[in-house]
C-alpha cells in the first residue's frame, strides 16, 4: 500500500493528466533470453517451467514450443493420437508442449517458452514470433543466443 504524503508534497509530487490510451494499448510480453545450448535448451526450459510453476504460475498458463526434437511429453501423448493430444491443449489444465511445426495451431497463453533444440533454422525463425504472438505476458527463449539473433536478424 503506498504511504500518505504530507499535503506539502502532494502539490510537488502532482502528476500530469491520466493517460487513458496507453492503459488501453495491449503491453508488450517481457523477453527473457536464457543462454543454452542446443542439447541444454530443452533442459533449460524445463527448469524454467519449474521454476514459473515454483512462483504460482498455474499449469495451463505456460506454452513449450520445441524446434528440434519434440519434447518427450508431446511425443508421448501424441502416441495417443493427435485428438487426444489436442483436447489436452484446449482443455488449458496443465502446460502443453508443441513442436513448432504445428505451434501455429496452439492459442495464446500467459506465458510461452520456447527451446530452441535445433532443427532447421527456419523452425527457430518462425518460432520466436509466433511465441511472441501468444505470449501474454513472458516469453522465455531458451538456446544460444548468437544463433537466436542470427536467424531472426534482430537482438533478443
Amino acid at each position: 500500500m503506498p504511504t500518505q504524503r504530507a499535503p506539502r508534497d502532494a502539490a510537488a509530487a502532482k502528476p500530469g493528466p491520466p493517460a487513458p490510451a496507453a492503459a488501453a494499448t495491449p503491453a508488450s510480453p517481457q523477453i527473457q533470453l536464457i543462454p543454452a545450448s542446443v542439447e541444454g535448451a530443452l533442459d533449460a526450459a524445463e527448469e524454467a517451467v519449474d521454476l514459473l510453476m515454483e512462483s504460482g504460475r498455474a499449469p495451463g498458463e505456460v506454452l513449450v514450443i520445441t524446434t528440434g526434437e519434440p519434447h518427450p511429453w508431446a511425443a508421448h501423448e501424441l502416441s495417443f493420437g493427435e485428438a487426444s493430444y489436442w483436447a489436452q491443449h484446449d482443455a488449458g489444465d496443465d502446460v502443453f508442449y508443441a513442436d513448432a511445426a504445428v505451434a501455429e495451431r496452439a492459442g495464446a497463453r500467459p506465458v510461452v517458452v520456447v527451446a530452441v533444440n535445433g532443427g532447421p533454422d527456419t523452425a527457430a525463425a518462425q518460432a520466436v514470433p509466433l511465441a511472441l504472438a501468444r505470449a501474454g505476458a513472458l516469453l522465455i527463449v531458451c538456446g544460444d543466443p548468437q544463433h537466436i539473433n542470427s536467424v531472426l536478424g534482430a537482438g533478443v
